[in-house]
């Protein structure tokens, strides 16, 4: 053979081989593209469904927190509307007519005083003499504290068990205790 066929022969075989090497890594190219690419579109799609979730998450809590901060502020109108309505009460048991007021206060002596109690008026009491000629004050042997307290109405009892706090204040607020749920019930239908 000759030379020139020879060489022809190598140059033919050389590119015939480069075309092959040239395919393989056009194949592997567009092999790896395509995964690489559904790689990419898969992440992309994980990413857009969890930013989406996590809008969602988002938007509900804020509206979760909406609604507690909306619920926070009627509750505080409502405790607003029951604070009015028990110094409205309180108001109006001191400014009570005396023979309202002497007939609440032995209702009270007649329920919880004891035998020998001591008691004592609150500062704005107005009819504490008439009190002591109550005839609850003799049966229960009951005794006067010359000294006044600062209580919201009403009086205190000392007594040898126990005290009672009997002040308006204090009537008020067991009151609004034992019916504040049922109150607002009520009110706010």
């Amino acid at each position: 053979m000759s030379t020139q066929l020879l060489v022809e022969r190598i140059i033919s075989d050389a590119q015939l081989e480069a075309q092959t090497i040239i395919a393989e890594a056009e194949s592997k190219a567009a092999k790896l593209l395509a995964e690489a690419s559904l790689r990419a579109e898969t992440l992309r799609k994980q990413t857009e469904k969890e930013a989406a979730e996590k809008r969602i998450a988002i938007l509900e809590k804020r509206a979760a927190d909406a609604r507690l901060d909306g619920a926070k502020l009627l509750l505080a109108e409502k405790r607003k509307v029951i604070d009015a309505l028990y110094d409205e009460a309180l108001s109006r048991l001191l400014e009570l007519s005396k023979e309202d007021c002497l007939r609440l206060v032995d209702n009270l002596l007649r329920s919880y005083a004891e035998e020998g109690d001591v008691v004592c008026f609150a500062d704005n009491f107005r009819y504490a003499s008439d009190v002591k000629r109550l005839p609850v004050a003799k049966e229960k042997k009951l005794l006067f504290e010359e000294a006044t307290l600062p209580l919201d109405g009403g009086l205190y009892l000392k007594g040898k068990i126990s005290d009672k706090d009997l002040s308006f204040g204090a009537l008020l607020a067991v009151d609004r205790e034992e019916n504040q749920a049922a109150l607002a019930k009520s009110i706010f239908k």
